[in-house]
């Protein structure tokens, strides 16, 4: 039982391999019938033309004003005026706010109060050193004629130098004085808040307004933000790829949402030395003229550089390049003998679907469609021809078209 049951086994085994093979003899018979060896493959060509090429960099970021700052108070107060709001031209300064000043007023004049009581203690000094002085000649002449004894004449010296000590305090006190005077008077003068800023000539723009009138302030508080919108700044940032095509002084153009179809022309200002380790990008700054002032912070921006520009450059389209073998190049299409070579090329800039061919010179037409099924050397079939090339017999469309309709005299007869 066991016996029979084997040699079914390896009958059905035996009958499953001789299917397989009959399967597979099969369906390779109709491939080589569909498409034998050495069959042309159907392509589709592009002309190796001369054209203008660039190479740009495009990048995204946003606009920032060329300078500012917050405008904040130096002293605390309650805020009495404020003479600005969002969007007043302001002038290197002019006055935008008012902090209550009685106070200071009252500081200022105690210490001006206090600089005359020093001014006449000074002048009352000056008048005990005079005395003192004639009270010291007189003792040492009286001395010299043996009138005035010795211990007069030194309390006479002891008391003139006890003037002149205190001539130099009432001095020092008049300067003291002085001193706690300008402070008080700097004090008041820092409750007219004013806008400045140095080098710039122009006006500058308010931003932001942070208070209202009334407020209680502290020192540093901030009131308003000024900005500087003449020129404007785009911040990109380039990858690591791109970074060493970046140079100072290159022409940048820039475009908005906020204005479509409208370029603003920049130049590359600044570039960071170093890239980020987190994104291996750079930040690049590109000055942008603002005359109109149509463009504002805080606009999202999209930039172009022109990195380099080749004219009356080869060019193929950027679909016909292919790999063969770990060698880059494309398949010049022999249009005479109906055959493909593969010629390995040199690439140089890639603008859009065009890609500069540097080396070899190319001339002719290169295969854009089809070229997965070539190798160098083989044949073709272009559009608008119906090559039976399994055959070796080649018809062309008047000849299809002939036999389809038949022969014109034959109706005659």
């Amino acid at each position: 039982m066991k016996r029979a049951v084997v040699i079914i086994v390896c009958v059905l085994l035996g009958g499953l391999l001789v299917f397989r093979v009959v399967q597979k003899s099969l369906i390779s018979g109709n491939g080589s019938g569909s498409r034998r060896a050495g069959a042309a493959v159907a392509v589709e060509v592009s002309p190796v033309r001369r054209a203008t090429i660039q190479d740009i960099g495009r990048f995204s970021g946003s606009l920032i004003p060329k300078s500012q700052f917050v405008v904040a108070p130096k002293i605390s107060g309650r805020l009495e005026k404020l003479l600005v709001n969002i969007g007043d031209r302001v002038k290197a300064g002019q006055l935008i706010a008012v902090l209550d000043d009685e106070e200071y007023k009252q500081q200022a004049e105690q210490s001006r109060a206090e600089l005359d009581v020093a001014r006449a203690s000074r002048e009352e000094s000056v008048s005990n050193l005079e005395v003192a002085g004639r009270e010291f000649e007189r003792a040492q002449a009286l001395r010299q004629k043996k009138i005035a004894s010795e211990s007069e004449l030194d309390s006479a010296s002891a008391h003139y130098s006890a003037q002149a000590a205190k001539n130099k305090l009432a001095q020092a006190q008049v300067a003291q004085k002085e001193a706690a005077l300008k402070a008080a008077q700097v004090r008041l003068s820092y409750t007219e808040i004013r806008v400045s800023w140095e080098g710039v000539d122009e006006s500058q723009v308010v931003g932001e307004r942070f208070v209202d009138e009334g407020a209680m302030l502290a020192a540093n508080s901030p009131i308003v933000s000024v900005l500087d919108d003449s020129v404007l700044t785009a911040v990109i940032s380039v990858i690591e790829r791109d970074y060493p095509k970046v140079r100072p002084g290159q022409e940048a153009s820039v475009e908005t949402d906020a204005f479509a179809g409208r370029s603003f022309s920049g130049k590359i200002a600044r570039i960071a030395p170093l890239l980020k380790e987190s994104s291996r990008e750079a930040r690049v700054e590109i000055e942008v003229p603002n005359d109109e002032g149509l463009l504002k912070p805080g606009m999202f921006v999209r930039v172009q550089i022109e990195f380099s520009r080749h004219e009356d450059a080869a060019v193929v389209p950027q679909v016909a390049l292919v790999r063969r073998n770990g060698a880059q190049g494309v398949f010049l299409a022999d249009t005479e003998g109906m055959k493909a070579r593969f010629v390995p090329i040199t690439v140089g800039i890639i603008e859009g679907e065009l890609a500069e061919v540097l080396q070899p010179p190319l001339t002719g037409s290169v295969v854009t469609l089809g070229y997965h099924l070539l190798e160098d050397g083989s044949s073709i079939v272009l559009p608008g021809s119906d090559l039976d090339t399994n055959s070796g017999q080649g018809r062309t469309k008047q000849d299809s078209a002939q036999k389809t309709s038949g022969p014109t005299h034959g109706a005659g007869q």
